[in-house]
């Protein structure tokens, strides 16, 4: 049986991991591929476990949220929090804002140059600000 032959993307997502720290389980790798192989864009979870279900990847729905929290907790994706009951994932995880609209549940981002922040308030205790979320809601 031959062995599968293993792309520059393939290589380039591997490499991905192991430097984040993370084993690259197959299921990973799957996942990794689907998320950075397309440029910057935001995710559910739901959304991606149903592209990998479109491209034939046998993860359970559980493994596609551990997979992205694993993801985000090693900085390789952004969470961002709409309401209680909506998360996306960022694959863009430097500076940058988000318009996010309502009727359609479209998230956009807004470089960060394109808003001033001003008059933050010092953290408490002694905590420093570890980034600041803005996201703008619009109805389409």
């Amino acid at each position: 049986m031959r062995a599968k032959k293993t792309s520059p993307a393939d290589l380039t997502v591997l490499e991905r991991l192991r430097t984040a720290g993370l084993r690259p389980t197959r299921q990973r790798l799957a996942l990794a591929k689907l998320l950075f192989a397309q440029g910057h864009r935001h995710v559910t979870a739901e959304g991606l476990f149903n592209e990998a279900k479109d491209n034939r990847v046998d993860v359970s729905l559980a493994t596609v949220y551990n997979a992205l929290h694993d993801f985000t907790e090693k900085s390789l994706l952004r969470e961002i929090s709409i309401d209680s009951s909506r998360s996306y994932f960022d694959t863009n995880v430097g500076d940058h804002y988000h318009f996010y609209f309502e009727q359609t549940g479209k998230l956009q981002d807004i470089p960060a140059e394109r808003i001033a922040l001003a008059n933050l308030p010092e953290a408490p205790g002694g905590a420093t600000v570890a980034r600041v979320d803005v996201i703008i809601r619009v109805r389409d």
